[in-house]
């Protein structure tokens, strides 16, 4: 993604978390990120105090730098094993993470590994074009992928939980969402009556995955609610409660991430995935829409030996289903693709339709400062604003959602394999879903290549191609 649009999605995140000071992570051509400014973190115990100390005898010993800032911000333990550590005040000058940061390195080298992080922004995308940009379809237009064949056993189903944003408040009146149940969104428009962004994603997840896998329990949690965005040193709390709420399932789909500057994961994220990694439950995790090779976390945990057993990461094929969708991340940390390119689902508007703002503008380099097609065919969502962000005076075309959507992205691609996982459990009756997700990529019988090197795909029964051109689209 070409830094103008990170900037754009930089802008949308911050608006949605006003109490919280982002800044923006080092840009290159494989990797970006967003993180609080002014704060770092670190395991709780004596690491973080050692890390404190260490940070403010560089900071005491460094001209420009304050070394009064520096302090424990939030408990000293707690369940997620993290310690957030104030480095400075977001809001006067320069950010000083980056300063902390080099502080530890000699510290590092001895120890072998990382003592404190950014504290990332873990959020559903960092791009808006268009693999996270739902457009409206008729009510007559089949879901993609249909519904399987199979009904509802209360007794045999499998339990999945996506963590994303909640439910719409007429979810219900979709049918394949008759067994969902979680958290409502709490708002779905703006003041102005317009969809809000992210608004709805996580009830066209939960339609995708009873759509593959009709004897599923599926339950969505309203984790990803500003924006779709969340602190890693919230997240691994979040995750916790939802498992402690409703147990440990069988299956978790998540589609939020990030990158960062190391290849070993998420501090905020270690408890977490220590538990998961003893429990049976198998994370079905998104690979990101960056179109690059840098590893997204969660999901590049499948990458990582002790985790490879509990983790997949999925990536996202074309529309035709023969290559990777141009926006997917790829690399060898990927480990299935699967459709996530113009699929059809429910989004919102059963009971009355919803309407949603769109600007028209071209882009001379749409993202990654080429013209690809999959990303520069469809308008932009910017209410009244123009890709400059000044007022055009022009009148932006509205459109309505009547029920279902056609959306793009490797958030999507994951419930699909979610899906396949869990139908092969009901229908085979496995009990375990790791055993059940080896089982399925084992029997695959379809593989495409991606950047030179063949990669295995999943496709459903039920998953149909999609035009070429998309008649929804307002032109």
């Amino acid at each position: 993604m070409a830094p103008q649009r990170f900037h754009e999605q930089f802008d949308h995140i911050q608006r949605a978390m006003p109490d919280v000071a982002l800044a923006m992570g080092p840009y290159d051509d494989a990797a970006h990120f967003l993180y609080e400014k002014g704060v770092v973190l670190a395991r709780d115990g004596e690491e973080a105090q050692a890390v404190e100390d260490a940070v403010r005898a560089h900071f005491t010993a460094t001209e420009g730098l304050v070394p009064d800032h520096v302090r424990r911000d939030g408990p000293r333990h707690n369940r997620t094993g993290v310690t957030r550590i104030r480095v400075g005040d977001p809001t006067e000058g320069t950010d000083t993470v980056p300063h902390a940061l080099r502080a530890l390195r000699e510290a590092e080298d001895r120890q072998g590994r990382r003592l404190a992080a950014r504290n990332h922004v873990v959020h559903i995308a960092v791009n808006a074009c268009p693999s996270d940009e739902p457009v409206p379809v008729p009510r007559t237009q089949p879901a993609n992928p249909a519904a399987a064949e199979g009904r509802y056993d209360a007794d045999s189903a499998a339990r999945v939980l996506v963590v994303d944003t909640g439910l719409v408040s007429d979810h219900r009146d979709y049918p394949l969402l008759a067994h969902t149940t979680g958290d409502v969104e709490p708002a779905e428009t703006g003041a102005d009556g317009v969809l809000r962004q992210y608004a709805g994603h996580g009830t066209f997840i939960a339609g995708i995955l009873a759509a593959v896998a009709p004897n599923t329990d599926v339950t969505v949690r309203n984790t990803l609610s500003d924006a779709g965005a969340i602190l890693e040193s919230e997240f691994g709390a979040r995750l916790f409660e939802a498992v402690d709420e409703g147990g440990w399932p069988d299956i978790i789909s998540l589609s939020a991430g990030t990158t960062t500057e190391g290849t070993d994961g998420l501090i905020g994220l270690d408890a977490f995935m220590r538990e998961l990694r003893a429990q049976r439950t198998l994370l079905v995790a998104a690979a990101g829409n960056n179109s690059s090779n840098a590893r997204f976390w969660p999901a590049a945990y499948a990458d990582l030996p002790e985790y490879a057993d509990s983790v997949v990461s999925v990536g996202a094929l074309s529309a035709d289903g023969e290559s990777e969708a141009c926006f997917s991340n790829h690399g060898p940390w990927v480990r299935v693709y699967a459709p996530g390119e113009r699929l059809t689902s429910a989004l919102t508007g059963f009971a009355a339709p919803v309407p949603y703002i769109y600007q028209h503008s071209t882009y001379d380099a749409c993202r990654f400062g080429f013209d690809y097609a999959c990303t520069c065919r469809l308008p932009r969502r910017t209410g009244v604003l123009s890709e400059g962000r000044e007022n055009t005076g022009a009148k932006p075309h509205q459109v309505m959602f009547d029920g279902l959507a056609q959306w793009s992205g490797t958030s999507f691609a994951a419930p699909v394999v979610a899906g396949l996982v869990a139908a092969r459990m009901t229908a085979r009756q496995e009990y375990d879903p790791r055993a059940a997700r080896d089982g399925l990529l084992a029997s695959a019988t379809h593989s495409t290549e991606v950047r030179g090197v063949r990669a295995t795909v999943l496709r459903p029964p039920t998953w149909s191609p999609a035009a070429a051109a998309d008649p929804a689209v307002p032109v």
